[in-house]
């Protein structure tokens, strides 16, 4: 039986983080919470205990090397950073990088950075040693609070074919499926699609307007076909 890879959430005791924190560890992950405090970290571990996957809290640095693979799930404004932060605790590992590019107050209107894109910062920052992956952008947080799978498909990007379907795997556990978007550089598309996204929500009065890519068969784009 394969072991369940740990996985530590940078920006864990935000929205999208623990989210994303109480279905891995519903289905049998071990999960690091990871704060700028340790004890906000604990304290959100703590909520998310009782759950089949082991939950604690550690400050970002230490999340980071605990765990295998890496989630960043913080807001961009502190992204660069962050990834600066952990960067030493992350050689070998794979880096899921969830930051979307808002900037208030116009938030439901694209404005990506002149760099292209919070995951080819990432990716420059770390290096060619961290595997960075780009996923969750448009994953609506309030299913997952509920302890239910988002009801949208997930876009998974990354230069590395073997970490992006490590990813679509995780991405099937909190969402519909996860669906491979090719390389990191194509992550700006959903990226941008977050602003419109919330501009939805907004006219059509709606949680959490979701995407769903048609025409594929489920169990090739989850990676098992």
């Amino acid at each position: 039986m394969q072991t369940k890879p740990t996985i530590a959430i940078i920006g864990g005791t935000g929205d999208l983080g623990s989210g994303l924190g109480r279905l891995w560890a519903g289905a049998g992950y071990p999960i690091v919470i990871g704060s700028r405090s340790s004890e906000k970290a604990a304290a959100a571990a703590a909520e998310l205990s009782g759950l089949d996957g082991a939950v604690t809290g550690a400050d970002n640095r230490g999340a980071a090397r605990a765990g295998q693979v890496v989630v960043l799930a913080v807001p961009y404004s502190t992204h660069d950073q962050i990834v600066s932060e952990i960067a030493g605790e992350v050689a070998g590992k794979i880096v899921v990088d969830a930051a979307v590019p808002l900037v208030p107050p116009k938030v439901s209107t694209v404005q990506l950075p002149a760099e292209g894109s919070p995951a080819l910062t990432a990716q420059r920052l770390l290096g060619s040693g961290v595997r960075v992956v780009s996923a969750f952008h448009n994953v609506g947080a309030r299913k997952l609070h509920a302890g239910e799978r988002a009801d949208c498909d997930v876009l998974v990007f990354g230069d590395d074919p073997a970490a992006r379907a490590e990813i679509i795997e995780l991405a099937g556990v909190v969402g519909t499926r996860g669906v491979d978007g090719g390389v990191l550089a194509n992550s700006v598309a959903a990226e941008a699609l977050t602003s419109v996204l919330i501009g939805i929500n907004r006219r059509y009065k709606v949680p959490g307007a979701g995407i769903r890519i048609t025409g594929l068969p489920g169990a090739a784009v989850n990676g098992h076909g």
